[in-house]
C-alpha cells in the first residue's frame, strides 16, 4: 500500500491530520523512511518482509491501540523512552511539567508514582548535580523505568514504595513531584478508545468519591519530607485544581501556584514549604 492509503485505513480512528502523523512516524521509526522518502514513493519498495510487518503494525493501529505500545517507544522532551501498556504513555503536558521543574533547579529530587521513569530521568538529565530517585508500586513500571536510564545513560535511584503509604524517614529532598492517577471513573465517556482499552487503569483513575485521594497523601508526605523552602509539583486534573489548592493550604503550605499548560488549562501547581 502506498501512504496515502495506510493514512486513510486510520482515518477511521483519528482525525486525518493525526493518521499521517502517526503512519509516518511508524514508517520512520521502524523502517527508517523520512519524510522525503514517503513522499517519493518509497513505502511501496520495502521489502516483502517490511511490508508483511507493516501490515501487522497497521491492524493493531485500526483497533486504536496507541502507536506507543506498538512500536514500543514514546517521545518525551527530545529523548525517546521505552513504554508498554503497564505504564502509561508520556504526554507533552508532563513534558511542560519537567521544564517548568528544571527552570526551578534543585538537587535531591524525589518523583513519586515515575511510571516509564520519563519525568525522573528527564530531571536527572536537565538539571545538573541532580541526585534523583523515582518510586512507583508497579514491579512492571520499575523494570521499564530502569531499562530506560540505562539506556539513557542516567543514574536514577528506582524504589518499590506504595504513594498511598507513606512514612517519613531520614530522607529530605529539595523537590518532590508527582503525576499521580487524577481521572474520575465519571469521566471515562469523555476519553478516548485508545487510552481506555490500552493504558492502565491504575495510573489513570481515581474513586469517583475521593478524587483528590493521591494528593492528599502525597502532600502529607511531602510536608515532613520536603527541605526549609523545598517545592512540592503536581500534574493535575483542571477540575480540581482550586480544591487542591486549598487542600495545600491547609496542610501548610504557602506560595501555592497554578500553572497553565500550552492550551491554557489549569494542569500544573506549584507550592512551597515554610
Amino acid at each position: 500500500m502506498n501512504y496515502e492509503q495506510l493514512c486513510q485505513r486510520l482515518c477511521n480512528v483519528y482525525d486525518t491530520g493525526e493518521a499521517k502523523a502517526i503512519v509516518r512516524w511508524v514508517l520512520d521509526v521502524r523502517f527508517g523512511l523520512s519524510t522525503a522518502d514517503i513522499y517519493c514513493g518509497k513505502v511501496t519498495q520495502l521489502s516483502p518482509n517490511d511490508q508483511a510487518e507493516l501490515e501487522k503494525i497497521m491492524q493493531r493501529l485500526e483497533k486504536a491501540e496507541p502507536v506507543q505500545y506498538v512500536l514500543g517507544v514514546a517521545d518525551f522532551c527530545g529523548r525517546q523512552f521505552h513504554v508498554a501498556p503497564g505504564v502509561l504513555i508520556p504526554r507533552p503536558e508532563t513534558a511542560e511539567l519537567c521544564h517548568l521543574i528544571a527552570e526551578d533547579g534543585g538537587r535531591d529530587i524525589l518523583d513519586i508514582g515515575t511510571g516509564s521513569g520519563c519525568i525522573a530521568i528527564t530531571l536527572a538529565l536537565d538539571i545538573a548535580d541532580a541526585k534523583v530517585t523515582a518510586w512507583d508500586i508497579s514491579d512492571d513500571a520499575l523494570r521499564i523505568a530502569k531499562g530506560n536510564a540505562k539506556d539513557l545513560g542516567v543514574n536514577v535511584s528506582f524504589e518499590h514504595r506504595d504513594a498511598l503509604n507513606l512514612s517519613h524517614t531520614s530522607q529530605s529532598w529539595d523537590v518532590i513531584v508527582s503525576n499521580p492517577p487524577y481521572i474520575c471513573r465519571k469521566e471515562s465517556d469523555e476519553m478516548e478508545d485508545n487510552v481506555l482499552k490500552y493504558e492502565p487503569d491504575t495510573a489513570l483513575f481515581v474513586p469517583d468519591e475521593d478524587p483528590l485521594l493521591f494528593y492528599r497523601h502525597i502532600m502529607n508526605y511531602a510536608a515532613s519530607a520536603l527541605k526549609q523552602n523545598g517545592r512540592l509539583y503536581f500534574e493535575i486534573n483542571p477540575i480540581y485544581a482550586d480544591s487542591i489548592a486549598v487542600q495545600l493550604q491547609q496542610t501548610g503550605f504557602v506560595d501555592i501556584l497554578k500553572i497553565t499548560d500550552q492550551f491554557g488549562k489549569n494542569r500544573f501547581i506549584k507550592a512551597c514549604k515554610r
